[in-house]
């Protein structure tokens, strides 16, 4: 009998929850202090293991590409230093961050996505007005944030597009990895703080488009270890990658349409040549839109639903074509002309390919 709640997405802990057992069950290595799983263990639940574990259960891959940043960011969290994760969007920094929460601490729900509304009371603690005004300050009153909660439990905090937080509010964050305690001033008692408590630390991710928009201290940086995510270059792994990830989200929505690898192939060349700026070696205007891996899976997604929804059993170039338009073309009208001058040059060298003249035709339509 399946216990899993139903849901939309399910957090990695819950998701992965019969490969975190079995490592678990397996798990020798040293760990450090409040831990689940070793760190060695933790690099094998995200990297995945060809070998099967305890109960026949096989370790997935969860991150293409950036092996030795995953082994340095695992390390990162063993120590007295934050991690950051830095990098374009769509190259997998809060997927990583989710993955490394649910290894180390079993939970990623102690979380907070930066925004330009954020104060420091949504992230460190605030108070029942009710009781406060009732019995004053004191921890009945007291209502824990993320911050404060993940330092008592010693468990991850995972800090969602920090540079999109006013300076002063990431900096509340500086004390706290300094001297792993969080000052309560408001709590009439002999240690008016919360000391962290062994596992806790913080990962922060940060889009690298996003730095001008709050720029981090120079105290806050120097309590961090920045890691820097890389888009996938491999053409091959980026079709492993939407392959496996997209045919995950269709069985979960029970549609069954056909995904031939050439179509997920074009695809990621698609994304390639657009992001490169260059087809066969002629150079193009890129698009100022950021083409993800992310994204990728998002239209070849879009497109199977279509396929399912309205009577067709295999996904064709010209399906993955219409749902590329509204990727590659947002808030920019000059993108439409860039990505024109893309589909010209495509129909010019691979007249003779008909899975391009489908592409190029699909794309025509709108």
């Amino acid at each position: 009998m399946n216990n899993t709640p139903a849901a939309q997405r399910l957090p990695a802990e819950m998701r992965f929850a019969a490969e975190l057992d079995a490592l678990a069950q397996a798990d020798s290595g040293p760990r450090p202090a409040g831990w689940r799983l070793s760190p060695r263990s933790a690099r094998t639940f995200i990297l995945g293991s060809g070998a099967q574990q305890a109960g026949g259960v096989t370790i997935t891959r969860k991150i293409h590409g950036n092996d030795a940043l995953v082994e340095r960011a695992i390390v990162t969290l063993a120590g007295q230093r934050g991690l950051m994760l830095a990098g374009e969007p769509g190259t997998a920094k809060s997927l990583l961050s989710e993955l490394l929460a649910a290894a180390i601490s079993g939970d990623t729900t102690i979380s907070v996505q930066g925004g330009a509304g954020v104060v420091e009371e949504q992230i460190r603690y605030g108070w029942n007005y009710a009781l406060l005004l009732r019995d004053g300050p004191g921890k009945a009153s007291l209502v824990p944030g993320p911050l404060h909660r993940a330092m008592a439990l010693g468990q991850l905090l995972r800090f969602e597009e920090i540079t999109r937080c006013a300076t002063e509010v990431q900096d509340c964050l500086v004390p706290v990895l300094s001297e792993r305690l969080l000052q309560i001033p408001e709590l009439k008692e002999q240690h008016p703080y919360l000391l962290a408590q062994p596992g806790f630390n913080v990962i922060a991710t940060a889009n690298l488009r996003d730095r001008g928009v709050n720029e981090m201290s120079a105290a806050l940086k120097r309590r961090f270890n920045f890691e820097t995510m890389q888009p996938l270059e491999s053409i091959a792994t980026q079709v492993t990658l939407i392959g496996d990830e997209v045919r995950r989200e269709l069985l979960a929505a029970n549609i069954g349409v056909a995904l031939p690898p050439d179509v997920l192939t074009l695809l990621a060349t698609a994304f390639h040549e657009l992001r490169a700026g260059a087809v066969e070696g002629i150079a193009i205007e890129r698009p100022g839109t950021v083409l993800s891996t992310a994204q990728a899976i998002s239209v070849v997604c879009d497109a199977a639903s279509q396929c399912w929804y309205f009577g067709e059993t295999t996904l064709r170039p010209a399906h993955v074509a219409r749902y590329l338009l509204g990727t590659v073309i947002q808030d920019d009208q000059e993108d439409r002309r860039r990505f024109s001058e893309y589909l010209r040059i495509v129909a010019r060298k691979r007249s003779l390919r008909d899975d391009w003249m489908d592409f190029v035709a699909g794309a025509r339509e709108e």
